[in-house]
């Protein structure tokens, strides 16, 4: 394991997720607590040593012994991680959690004696604005711990243990035996008010792990991939933020898609392209709570004109989203810039049209709301759909590198016409719908005879150009083609010979001198597109090598079920933000797709 002084963050796959519905942080195998915002997903990191070093904030709890053996895992199916330290003098435990139910985020870590007698390290680093300001330290009248307290910031750690600060940090040390426990809890509040309330540990942990219990417990999923789609519906809860109901894509900014490379984005929002995945596998795995806040959410993130749709808010809704970069922060192994806010939030992204009207189609059939909500406001996104389907977009992938016509925008496109369609019909709501089959009818064309390249039998990224895009995967998925069509067969065999690398599948080729999306060449495979090459052969029917991608893809999980975005196979290490819900998601699409394909007669 790093020593505890150890400067550098650990590989993105060492770290674990805890939450509490209103932030997340991610605790390192070697007990250090590298990144955490508060008081919420997208509010300033305190502790941002993850993108930088411990001078930008962690707090570490470990063993003073270097050599010491770790294992860990969650407590059930539950949020609660329990990382084992085994060194030469016992073992102890390290239980960390963030309490549910209460009215700011807070952290407890406790240590309990399993066997022997330890010797324990601890410090903490407290940095606020992104690890660039360090705040006033004072000691708690009644001598349990300490204040910090910066700006609107106040963040109070209590223990029994004393505490000593020196070099701008806290440090104690002590001794834990067979049988005893010490508990650390550190919560947030505002400054110009009281304290936040001290509380006892042993109701916050059993309030949390009966909560996490509860909650699992409702998973209607019964699959051959229980426990790992179980995992991924409760890292998707845990990346919610429960007053609105918003789901972020991963709780950190800025880990890298390319090791030392300049593809680093921010990742702690709610992106819309995640909406109908969302709810699928929330309603699949019997959530419907969850879902239909979800859809709330969503209902209210898009309220507007149709000329004013983003692809990402806020977890409130937010719509302001400014990019910036934080000069003091070298990035994960050196990976820079770091980028706070997304500027993709101003791009023109015709597929989101298809994943909000897709989403609103799924909440419609799933009872999640009265079929008539909604709905007027569908019909003027069709109509601004119906203006401008044919203009140049950034597409799924956000470049960077000026607006074409690519095809999965198109067929997205598509699918919102369709998605309507289906509705007014079903539940016979008031639309133009020969109108919209017409125009239906000319996409379809207009797709492929445009974005279909005949002598090479397969569909390409964008109309008029070669290159292949994995995203042209999904065209079955959504009803656009069927699987065994001649051309969707094409594109999945020319996946297979030009995207298909190291047995992974790249989102695009960025590996030439020019990608083509405004950005250096060069990143990790993206993991959702060879989740949905999974999906692509299981329609297909080709079931076993479906679940031969499959087991060789959930073989990249951690050790405590997490993956992130993308997948360095040259490093063989994980890499893009971590944990990702768009890859939470695809996987378990995926072994939904597997377990119905291979149910089917």
């Amino acid at each position: 394991m790093d020593t505890p002084d150890s400067d550098a963050p650990l590989r993105i796959e060492d770290y674990a997720l805890i939450g509490d519905c209103l932030s997340a942080a991610l605790v390192g195998r070697n007990g250090s607590i590298d990144w955490l915002c508060w008081p919420r997903f997208d509010s300033e990191a305190c502790f941002a040593a993850l993108l930088g070093t411990s001078k930008n904030g962690r707090w570490l709890l470990a063993p003073d012994d270097a050599e010491a053996r770790i294992s860990r895992s969650y407590r059930g199916d539950t949020m609660v991680l329990e990382t084992i330290f085994e060194t030469k003098q016992g073992s102890i435990a390290l239980i960390d959690f963030m309490p549910i139910g209460r009215e700011n985020s807070s952290i407890v870590r406790r240590v309990e004696g399993r066997s022997g007698r330890v010797a324990m390290h601890m410090q903490i680093s407290l940095r606020f604005d992104y690890g660039s300001s360090t705040p006033w330290v004072t000691q708690l009248e009644d001598g349990g711990g300490i204040s910090a307290v910066l700006g609107p910031n106040l963040v109070v750690l209590r223990t029994p243990v004393e505490l000593e600060g020196r070099d701008r940090s806290t440090f104690a040390t002590f001794d834990i035996s067979a049988g005893e426990h010490v508990d650390f809890t550190l919560g947030w509040g505002q400054s110009h008010l009281p304290l936040p309330a001290a509380f006892e540990a042993d109701e916050a942990l059993q309030r949390t792990d009966s909560f996490w219990r509860d909650w699992s417990a409702q998973c209607r999923y019964k699959g051959r991939w229980r426990q790992l789609v179980l995992r991924s519906l409760l890292t998707l809860k845990a990346l919610t933020y429960a007053p609105t109901g918003g789901i972020v894509a991963a709780p950190t900014t800025s880990l890298p898609e390319q090791l030392g490379g300049v593809r680093n984005w921010d990742y702690r929002f709610c992106w819309l392209r995640d909406a109908s995945l969302t709810l699928i596998a929330l309603m699949e795995g019997g959530y419907r709570e969850e879902a239909r806040a979800w859809y709330q959410w969503l209902h209210r993130a898009v309220a507007g004109t149709p000329e004013e749709l983003q692809i990402m808010y806020g977890v409130g809704g937010e719509r302001r989203l400014v990019e910036w970069s934080p000069s003091w922060l070298p990035g994960y192994e050196g990976s820079a810039p770091v980028n706070i806010g997304n500027a993709a939030s101003e791009q023109l992204q015709l597929d989101i049209h298809g994943e909000v009207i897709g989403a609103l189609h799924i909440a419609r059939a799933g009872k999640l709301a009265e079929p008539h909500v909604g709905w007027t406001n569908q019909v003027l996104f069709v109509e601004h759909l119906e203006r401008i389907w044919e203009q140049p977009d950034d597409g799924i992938w956000e470049v960077r590198g000026g607006r074409r016509h690519f095809t999965h925008s198109k067929v997205m496109a598509w699918v919102a016409l369709d998605c309507s369609i289906q509705d007014a019909e079903a539940f016979d709501l008031p639309a133009p719908v020969e109108r919209w089959k017409d125009i239906r009818a000319r996409m379809h064309s207009d797709i492929c005879s445009k974005g279909f390249d005949t002598a090479r039998n397969t569909f390409t990224q964008s109309y008029g150009r070669p290159e292949l895009d994995a995203s042209l995967l999904l065209i079955p998925r959504v009803g656009f083609l069927p699987a065994d069509d001649p051309r969707v067969q094409g594109t999945i065999a020319a996946v297979e010979r030009e995207l298909l690398v190291d047995g992974f599948v790249l989102r695009y080729r960025t590996d030439g001198e020019d990608a083509g999306d405004g950005l250096p060449p060069g990143e990790g495979a993206f993991l959702p597109c060879s989740f949905w090459l999974v999906n692509a052969y299981a329609l297909q029917g080709r079931q076993d090598k479906a679940e031969a991608l499959f087991n060789k893809l959930i073989g990249l999980v951690n050790d405590v079920g997490l993956i992130s975005e993308e997948y360095d196979a040259k490093a063989g290490r994980q890499v893009g933000n971590f944990p990702q819900a768009f890859s939470h998601l695809a996987l378990m699409i995926a072994a939904l797709t597997l377990d119905r394909t291979a149910a089917a007669p």
